[in-house]
Parts: C-alpha cells; sequence; structure tokens
C-alpha cells in the first residue's frame, strides 16, 4: 500500500472527481493512485477485495443495504504513467447505493498518459444504484492524457441503475463504450456530460438491449466541443420486448470544433417503442446578448451558458 500522503495537485484532483476533500476516515472507499492501492475501508454490508489474477477490485454490497455510497478514485500524477483496471460491481437485492468513481490525470510532460478503467456491473432484483463517474485532467494543453473507459451493465427484476457520466476539460483523448442488458421490469438512465478544448478527441459508444417487459432506457447527452476539437456520439438501442426507449444528443459547437451523432434503433418486437433525438449548433445569440446587457462581457456570458448547459 503507497504512502497516505497526498500532494496538493493530488488534493484537488480527488475533490474534483469524487467529492472527496482527503483521504476520508469514515466511510467505504477504495484509493488507487499511479497503480497502487494508496487507502481502503470497507463495512458490514460493502466489502471490497483486490483480485488476484489482475489488478482491479471487486465491489460486493449485500443484500437489503440502503442509505450507503461507494467512492473508488483513481489518481495520475506520475508523467506518463500508463493504468489499466478492472473493477467488478455485484450489487444484491433490495439495495440503494451511491458510487463515486472517477479518475484524475496530471501530466505536464512529453510523455503520454492513460487510465483504461474496465468496469462491469452485476445488478439484483428490486435495487437502485447510482454510479457517478468523472474524469479530469490537468498539466501542460499539448500533453497527452488519455481515458478510455469501458463499462457494462446488466440489470435484473424491477431495479434503476443510474449512470452519470462527466469528462471535464484537460482530456486530450477518450474513447467510451457502454454497453447494457436491462431486464423485466427495470430502468437504465444515462445522462452523459462532456467538454473538450484545443485538439481533443471523444468519442461515446452507447449499446443498450432492452430484454424484459416493461424495461426502460433513458440516454441523454449534453456535448460542448471548443477550439478545434472533436466529438463522436454513436448509439444503440435494440428493443426486445414491450419496452420504451429514449435517446437525445444535444451539442454546442464553438470555434471550429466539430460533434457528429449517429443513432441506431432497433425494434424487435412489435410492442416496443424507441425514439432518438438530436441538435447540434451554436451558442444562441440572444441568450449571450442578454446575459451582457447584465455587465457580462462575451466570454463571461458564454461561459455562463456552457457551465448552465453542462449542470
Amino acid at each position: 500500500m503507497e504512502s497516505k500522503t497526498l500532494t496538493e495537485q493530488e488534493k484537488s484532483l480527488l475533490q474534483k472527481i469524487s467529492d472527496l476533500h482527503e483521504i476520508p476516515q469514515v466511510g467505504v472507499f477504495n484509493i488507487r493512485r499511479n497503480g497502487k492501492l494508496m487507502a481502503r475501508n470497507v463495512d458490514n454490508e460493502i466489502n471490497i477485495v483486490s483480485k488476484k489474477d489482475k489488478d482491479g477490485i471487486d465491489i460486493i454490497v449485500k443484500d437489503n443495504t440502503k442509505n450507503k455510497s461507494v467512492h473508488i478514485p483513481v489518481l495520475l500524477s506520475q508523467e506518463g504513467f500508463e493504468d489499466m483496471v478492472y473493477n467488478d460491481f455485484y450489487i444484491g437485492d433490495n439495495c440503494d447505493v451511491l458510487i463515486v468513481a472517477g479518475c484524475g490525470i496530471h501530466n505536464a510532460s512529453a510523455k503520454k498518459s492513460r487510465h483504461n478503467g474496465i468496469h462491469s456491473f452485476h445488478i439484483g432484483n428490486n435495487s437502485h444504484v447510482k454510479y457517478v463517474e468523472r474524469h479530469l485532467g490537468t498539466g501542460k494543453n499539448k500533453a497527452k492524457r488519455i481515458l478510455d473507459p469501458v463499462t457494462s451493465v446488466e440489470i435484473k427484476k424491477n431495479s434503476i441503475f443510474e449512470m452519470e457520466t462527466v469528462q471535464l476539460s484537460g482530456v486530450s483523448s477518450a474513447k467510451r463504450i457502454t454497453k447494457a442488458v436491462v431486464g423485466e421490469g427495470s430502468s437504465l438512465i444515462i445522462n452523459e456530460k462532456i467538454l473538450t478544448e484545443n485538439s481533443a478527441h471523444a468519442t461515446t459508444n452507447f449499446e443498450v438491449v432492452l430484454a424484459g417487459d416493461n424495461s426502460k432506457v433513458d440516454v441523454v447527452s449534453h456535448a460542448v466541443a471548443k477550439d478545434k476539437s472533436k466529438q463522436n456520439f454513436v448509439s444503440k438501442v435494440i428493443g426486445k420486448a414491450k419496452c420504451f426507449g429514449h435517446v437525445e444528443c444535444d451539442g454546442i459547437l464553438c470555434e471550429q470544433a466539430q460533434i457528429s451523432s449517429t443513432p441506431q434503433i432497433i425494434a424487435q418486437n412489435r410492442d416496443a417503442s424507441l425514439v432518438h433525438e438530436a441538435a447540434i449548433g451554436k451558442i444562441s445569440q440572444d441568450q449571450q446578448n442578454k446575459l451582457m446587457t447584465m455587465g457580462l462581457t462575451a466570454q463571461e456570458a458564454e461561459k455562463a451558458i456552457i457551465n448552465g448547459f453542462l449542470k
């Protein structure tokens, strides 16, 4: 286990990606720094176990666990460090838990820093899980900070899985892959927020199978692309039962940036109802002018609009 002393830079990253100001004294958490375990705490309802065959952890939530939270941040502060971790989440029946994950990379060198998180969720019956994942990069603009998360989700009966993914500034390249199978009476709710700047690239691929009767998915992506950055949003929803699926992609373009949205909805049951919506454009001049009449500069008005859009 690494030293529990955090640098000021690491404290700042930790707070922004996990809501933790420093290493906590209580609660359930697992903090990983530069590929090694830094700190961990568990309790009688939630256990965290290191994998023996590869880097990663198993997070095991017992049946009937209510109003509990788990924090599992990753910090990369060693320049040029490349990390891959496999995390499996086993959520029992009748649970209500919050899981906060995220990766903060600081890299100011010419070397490439990368974190790949491979996450698998196994959600039991009658449970509610909210999963928050935040990504952030700091350092010199031209430094390579790469984050490629892969998430797979299996939801059994009458459960809700909320997934909030946030990519803040400073990530130079990201490719997110999310696949899910939603069971009978269950719901998958995904809220994605992405900000890209400079020459960054970000790709999102969602593939959701609505396998059970009365299953639902609601995907909403809010994207802001600035400078010469590029974003690509790809979604695929397959309705195999009586179900409802909704995918929405809204984007704001600034300067010479690019955003593309590629929908695919496949109904394999006559009672499947699937909808896709997309809207991409520049900042509303009327909104910007209104804020400027209140004393803001053009740059301040633009920043306020973008911050509101990404909330």
